[in-house]
């Protein structure tokens, strides 16, 4: 038996999330259904993070398991020809059995993109979060630089979330402006649920002027998420990348997506 590590880039708009549902569409059940035809055996994934119902993947690293004898190229058309336009392998190739695509990550990057316009998206319906008025980018980043280091997300934590305890560490987050573009970069050892949308949407009250840069600070301690903005559309998310250790010898993939139009 092999363990195969893979990379995995999707458009999100047409599938309830990542994680395989019984009764309704998913990234992992169709790839999963293509992996399965090329090896001639079930294949079931593990993937380094699970992302959304309209959230979009550039760099999802998933992990599985065959007897099957093929090499890369084969895998990697083999598995394309039967994925729907939305869904492709960038690549694949075997990995150390210690691997572990969601407990052996060190870090996952997420990138947030808003078209800061009057007037709606188009051609970037789905791709983009639309926000009409205008957002002070510079203010924004004030205001996320409050959430660098070890924290406890709870302001920014869905009331759903499944995990143990709201701590994790953002390594880094960064906010610019392209035009009318405003992209959110943001690196985490783990993300809580809904976490990085939420924070988005308590930005937007920073951008706008309705919120001091100083309101992240009352967040982070006050630990409740009724205090918080909005939770940001998912259309506007990026699975960026995820960063492992260098034994693993992993392809990087650092193409976020940018837009000039």
């Amino acid at each position: 038996m092999i363990k195969y590590a893979a990379c995995i880039e999707y458009d999100g708009t047409n599938y309830c999330g990542w994680q395989r549902l019984s009764h309704a569409p998913s990234i992992q059940a169709e790839v999963e259904k293509a992996l399965s035809f090329v090896a001639n055996h079930p294949v079931d994934l593990t993937c380094s993070g699970r992302t959304d119902s309209g959230v979009h993947g550039i760099g999802q690293i998933v992990h599985f398991d065959s007897d099957a004898v093929r090499n890369e190229k084969a895998w990697r058309m083999g598995c394309n020809t039967n994925l729907p336009d939305d869904i492709a392998l960038r690549w694949i190739q075997p990995i150390a059995d210690d691997f572990h695509a969601r407990f052996s990550a060190r870090s996952r990057r997420y990138r947030y993109i808003i078209l800061n316009h009057h007037v709606r998206p188009a051609l970037l319906n789905n791709k983009v979060c639309w926000y009409r008025d205008a957002l002070d980018e510079e203010q924004m980043q004030i205001a996320a630089n409050f959430l660098l280091g070890e924290n406890d997300f709870s302001s920014f934590r869905a009331a759903g979330c499944q995990a143990k305890h709201a701590m994790r560490e953002l390594q880094d987050i960064h906010i610019s402006r392209e035009g009318r573009f405003i992209y959110i970069d943001i690196v985490a050892n783990a993300f809580l649920h809904h976490m990085v949308r939420n924070i988005v949407g308590s930005l937007f009250e920073v951008g706008d002027g309705r919120r001091s840069p100083e309101w992240f600070s009352e967040l982070l301690n006050v630990k409740d998420r009724t205090k918080a903005g909005v939770t940001a559309p998912a259309c506007g998310l990026y699975f960026v990348s995820v960063q492992y250790p260098a034994k693993f010898h992993l392809p990087e993939v650092f193409s976020a997506p940018v837009f000039n139009i």
